[in-house]
């Protein structure tokens, strides 16, 4: 039977703050694909529109639900997402250097993006089981590294570093948030803190150019560099209000790469100044804010935790993309979200939005 009390603590502010940010993402990508560039890449923009729509329709189906049942299926929702990524690196579609589609008939699937809320999901429950006021052990921490390690690493051999460093950040959130004894945080900073610099020996040769290139820009303005100075260009001419809707001359003549994925947040600093960016990174900051309220109120660990998993993608991815466009950090393949073309992407988001809005009209239950 319905109960009335989910429709008056149904979440309608996270609704229009969501809906106010995709609005926002989709005039800076109709701009990203059609400024300058043939009437064929508005389908690029049909398709978005699509994904939003389907994206609407799996939010939907998140907060219907009562969010136990993702508690319950955690292990299968894990293990679906574990057999999806094996199945990208025997079956993937080779695009740009890298295996990241799972072809499903017209449409391709993205699982690496739906892996993020997979090991939400599952770490969010080993969290809420095991949970105290003293702190994680070192042995507490066993679990939630290998349910980290196994996706991560498969995410690396397609390679998508970007995908894999954003799981690895929110699974470091979620660890934090449910508190770690002191002991066994001095170790884990001891150990990562040698282990840094052998990463560099793994990494591939773009990966390391990349890294190069952020700390020395013009080292190669014409080859590796050329991204981020035509993205520093594109900020920096867009100054205090922008140059206007489909006037960005960086846009429009093709100089920013990846304009309507990567750097499209260069697109909107173009076009819209100062004052557009800030507004959408203020629609960023409350969005987390709200997250983490609904965390915050929830009497429940599961969804306490869930809440703070979720938050977690939004912020980090936000952080690591508006940072890697202006040049403070190392290209490495993150969108922004809600802004940047892509389905999984969007899926994924909106499924989080929903799981956020199921917790908040849940709350009345543990209070």
């Amino acid at each position: 039977m319905f109960d009335r009390r989910l429709l008056q603590c149904f979440d309608w502010g996270l609704l229009v703050l969501t809906l106010s940010i995709g609005g926002a993402g989709l005039v800076v990508l109709f701009s990203a694909v059609t400024a300058g560039s043939a009437d064929a890449n508005i389908l690029l923009f049909k398709k978005q529109l699509i994904w939003y729509g389907v994206g609407i329709g799996v939010m939907i189906f998140c907060f219907l639900f009562d969010y136990k049942h993702f508690e319950r299926f955690a292990s299968s929702i894990y293990l679906a997402s574990i057999g999806a990524l094996t199945a990208v690196l025997f079956f993937g579609k080779y695009v740009g250097g890298s295996r990241r589609w799972l072809p499903l008939g017209p449409l391709s699937l993205q699982p690496s993006e739906m892996a993020k809320i997979a090991v939400i999901i599952v770490l969010a429950r080993y969290f809420a089981k095991i949970i105290n006021t003293e702190g994680l052990t070192l042995r507490d921490l066993v679990a939630p590294v290998f349910l980290t390690a196994v996706p991560f690493a498969l995410i690396v051999q397609q390679p998508d570093l970007g995908t894999a460093m954003v799981i690895a950040l929110i699974a470091g959130t979620m660890t934090l948030f449910a508190k770690i004894e002191r002991r066994a945080l001095s170790w884990l900073i001891a150990t990562f803190t040698l282990l840094i610099p052998l990463v560099w020996f793994f990494l591939r040769g773009y990966q390391k150019q990349r890294i190069l290139t952020f700390l020395n820009p013009d080292r190669d303005p014409l080859g590796a560099g050329y991204h981020i100075i035509q993205s520093k260009i594109a900020i920096g001419s867009g100054m205090l209000t922008g140059k206007g809707f489909l006037k960005g001359s960086q846009n429009a003549l093709s100089f920013l790469p990846e304009q309507h994925t990567d750097f499209i947040f260069s697109v909107l600093a173009e076009e819209w100044g100062l004052m557009g960016s800030l507004s959408v990174v203020t629609l960023f900051l409350i969005i987390i804010a709200w997250g983490l309220s609904i965390a915050g109120r929830c009497r429940d660990p599961f969804g306490t935790i869930l809440s703070v998993g979720v938050t977690a993608m939004i912020a980090w991815q936000a952080f690591i993309n508006i940072g890697m466009v202006m040049g403070l950090m190392p290209v490495v393949g993150v969108t922004l979200p809600f802004v940047s073309y892509g389905g999984s992407s969007v899926i994924t988001l909106m499924m989080g939005i929903g799981l956020l809005m199921n917790v908040s009209m849940r709350r009345f239950k543990f209070e």
